[in-house]
């Protein structure tokens, strides 16, 4: 599995907000980080690494959310109601 920081991703440094941002999702999902030292004229320190496909997920275009994205797993999503749980 190939991991990047927001940089490498990115193509810029990301700042602390979107930073804090992506980290928070990436727990929530449970999502895998690992960290690299860097050292540059900007920047000394550690950063973190995701997975590309979780940075692909988490930056892809809006015109590509689908409805499968946020819908609940394990649930019967294929509308068969029964008369009775119509609500008129």
């Amino acid at each position: 599995m190939e991991y990047l920081s927001l940089y490498d991703y990115l193509g810029k440094a990301a700042g602390e907000k979107l930073g804090f941002e992506v980290k928070q999702e990436a727990n929530k999902q449970g999502i895998p980080t690992q960290n690299r030292e860097i050292t540059n004229p900007k920047f000394t320190g550690t950063v973190l690494l995701y997975p590309k496909e979780f940075l692909e997920f988490y930056f892809r275009e809006p015109e590509s959310y689908q409805i499968e994205d946020a819908l609940p797993k394990g649930h019967d999503w294929t509308g068969n109601l029964e008369d009775d749980d119509l609500p008129f």
